[in-house]
């Protein structure tokens, strides 16, 4: 039997049939008016929810009292250069305790996982420091360090309050950072640190350059969190006599008799975390794309 017709036929089929590039083509077209259709519905619906959130509030009978209190522009401009003077303090502070509890929280940590019986004292204390630090709210571990230092009255112990709140703060949030260390490095699948053995290095090597970079690459975004916290926990100096933006607001407020000031020290705040919290999301982000590849 002759196949020439039947291969004629074939290709006279296949010809009326979409090409591969051709149905990539148009998965890509398909995918491109769903994302727009989506993309049209989540601004409508974003339009509308904010829409009537902003009614409801404009149109309270209160709103007239809340926006000269709270959102008088002129108070607002005159508010800001002061409150930002002491907005540089929460940034210094801010900078200095993160660098300080980086390297106290890895301490903790590495003290916590140890195993050498000779340092049996050393994990217990670290473990009530965890416990104790992790309890205490941080306004409170303000307070006693802040007036419980001072009231010591030795000899070489600082009495600044921006000092003593650093200190604080630093105690604090080592607390919870050498948590996150900790959890990082038990991740760590123990064949990366017994391949590291193997091939010569000792316990310390083996934790210095295989164990931790991989730890701190995994707990990051935590990590990150954490420090967006500490951002704003900075303000928690004005309790012991700082003057920070948020002490600095409430004196420009008790002078005014207008509350603008304190709106200026949210607005800095946002300012600054907003930036730091998408950056997390992209680590994250990321980091799950990486999860799902492997």
């Amino acid at each position: 039997m002759d196949g020439r017709p039947v291969g004629r036929a074939r290709a006279a089929i296949d010809a009326t049939l979409p090409q591969p590039g051709e149905r990539r083509l148009a998965r890509a077209a398909a995918k491109a008016r769903r994302n727009r259709r989506q993309l049209a519905i989540s601004a409508v619906s974003t339009v509308l929810v904010l829409g009537l959130l902003v009614t409801v509030v404009v149109t309270s009978e209160g709103w007239p009292t809340v926006r000269e209190t709270f959102f008088n522009p002129t108070d607002f401009k005159d508010s800001f250069p002061a409150v930002l003077r002491g907005f540089w303090l929460d940034v210094k502070l801010f900078v200095i305790v993160e660098i300080a509890v980086l390297i106290l929280g890895l301490v903790v940590a590495l003290a916590r996982i140890s195993r050498t019986p000779a340092l049996f004292p050393v994990r217990l204390l670290s473990a009530i420091f965890v416990d104790v630090l992790r309890g205490v709210p941080t306004i409170l571990v303000v307070y006693l360090i802040g007036f419980g230092v001072p009231a010591l009255m030795l000899s070489g112990l600082p009495t600044d309050p921006v000092v003593l709140g650093g200190i604080a703060l630093t105690l604090a949030y080592s607390a919870y950072v050498g948590e996150v260390y900790r959890a990082g490095i038990e991740s760590v699948h123990p064949s990366q640190r017994a391949a590291a053995l193997a091939v010569g290095l000792t316990e310390g090597q083996a934790t210095r350059h295989v164990v931790l970079p991989q730890a701190v690459r995994s707990v990051a975004p935590p990590l990150l969190n954490d420090f967006i916290s500490l951002q704003k926990d900075t303000a928690l100096v004005n309790v012991i006599g700082a003057i920070d933006a948020f002490n600095q607001s409430k004196i420009v407020a008790s002078n005014h008799f207008n509350l603008s000031s304190v709106t200026t020290v949210a607005f800095l705040f946002v300012l600054i975390t907003i930036p730091q919290a998408r950056f997390v999301d992209r680590l994250i982000e990321r980091d799950q794309r990486r999860t799902r590849g492997g």
